[in-house]
């Protein structure tokens, strides 16, 4: 019995689609089981004391600097984000060059290296307004970085939404901002929290943009105009001194967690959004 040659390149690609899955699979993995073989015993009562000492390495101011910037990035580029995107997508007409050249822009910021955001906002919240190494630098910094990201993701999102909707909502009489608030963005919203848990992960993440924004202070931050160290950066600080690598570890599982943490909840608010 003959194989055919689609057959053929079908069970192959099947098969490489698999080993790549695998591979990307077992990479994650490794990363979880090596971090978590490190530091966790290193996971102490002292490294999570309020005040931060060269004996305990505490954690603790840095993770609560790491819940203040997440907060306030999104607090300011959430709202920016979604509303471009409510202009671009319902209200700018449909072929509008300006469109274009909005589009064009985002999607070439969001290819900028983040050590190019850091550079700018020094030079920009640092300097030139005298904000210093501040939170509400360091913040305003990573929501310019991540507003091209939710500003795609919730056009996408607005998009993918069927146009009945928006027929079916003008017949009865609600007008273009009523129909867009009350039926368009809940139909969008999963895609809107998706695009948002995307920026968390990489306000997390980030350190080279808050080198030159937010600083390196180790102590709690006490307002938006003081310095501190997201787990990120504190982790980076730490991984520099070999004295405190079994801390650097330890740090790296609080973050690890943290991040799960937060995908996970915002998966069940966006299945609870979904059912709705």
């Amino acid at each position: 019995m003959k194989i055919s040659t689609r057959k053929i390149v079908d069970f192959t690609l099947k098969g490489l689609t698999w080993l790549f899955a695998a591979i990307a699979f077992s990479v994650l993995v490794f990363i979880i089981v090596h971090v978590l073989i490190k530091g966790i015993p290193f996971l102490k009562p002292s490294l999570f004391e309020f005040n931060y000492t060269p004996d305990n390495v505490s954690l603790f101011p840095a993770l609560v600097t790491t819940v203040l910037v997440v907060a306030l990035s999104l607090l300011i580029a959430v709202p920016l984000g979604v509303f471009a995107a409510i202009y671009l997508v319902e209200y700018a007409r449909r072929g509008n060059k300006f469109v274009k050249v909005v589009r064009a822009m985002a999607e070439t910021l969001s290819g900028i290296p983040s050590i190019i955001y850091g550079l700018f906002g020094s030079l920009f919240f640092v300097t030139w307004l005298g904000w210093g190494y501040s939170l509400l630098a360091g913040s305003c910094t990573l929501s310019i970085m991540v507003l091209p990201l939710i500003m795609r993701t919730t056009e996408e999102s607005l998009k993918s939404v069927p146009d009945t909707y928006r027929e079916g909502s003008y017949g009865l009489g609600a007008g273009r901002l009523r129909t867009t608030f009350r039926i368009v963005l809940p139909a969008a919203a999963p895609g809107i929290l998706a695009g948002v848990i995307l920026s968390i992960g990489r306000i997390v993440g980030e350190t080279a943009a808050l080198i030159y924004t937010l600083g390196s202070a180790s102590k709690m931050t006490t307002g938006l105009f003081s310095s501190g160290r997201t787990l990120s950066l504190h982790m980076y600080v730490l991984t520099g001194n070999a004295l405190y690598e079994g801390q650097a570890y330890a740090t790296a599982v609080v973050l690890l967690v943290l991040v799960i943490g937060i995908n996970a909840l915002s998966a069940f608010l966006a299945k609870k959004m979904s059912r709705a």
